[in-house]
């Protein structure tokens, strides 16, 4: 009878390191999933951005010279004028920066999915374990 106790015993120890490890191999797949779609859209949003950048910096010039231009005809001052607009595209600048920095502090790594799918596991475990 002791024998048939340490042979269960035994079976059910080695079914619980399998569980483990199918278990551990899961949640490793998941992981490099999530990581995977998480720095694909970060690149690919990235890449937009740069080349949104390209295009806004050339408008932002062509539209700024201009600005600059009619500006000095209504007020019979370039310097005044470059003045003027300068400051308010030095504005525009901060704002854009302060929100662009408060974006990126949004933005996280972590692999929400998987960090509950383990706290999961590691609660279903344990309780098997102490059961």
């Amino acid at each position: 009878m002791h024998e048939a106790g340490n042979q269960s015993l035994h079976n059910l120890f080695g079914e619980a390191i399998r569980e483990t490890s199918d278990l551990a191999q899961k949640e490793f797949a998941l992981f490099r999933t999530e990581m995977s779609q998480s720095v694909r859209s970060m690149f690919i949003g990235l890449a937009m951005v740069v080349a949104a950048a390209v295009f806004a910096i050339a408008a932002v010039m062509l539209l700024t010279e201009s600005l600059v231009e009619w500006l000095a005809t209504v007020l019979e001052s370039e310097a005044l004028a470059a003045l003027i607009v300068g400051g308010l595209m030095a504005a525009i600048a901060i704002g854009l920066g302060l929100y662009g920095r408060s974006a990126i502090a949004r933005f996280s790594l972590t692999p929400e999915r998987t960090v509950r799918s383990i706290k999961r596991d590691t609660e279903v475990l344990s309780e098997r374990v102490s059961g």
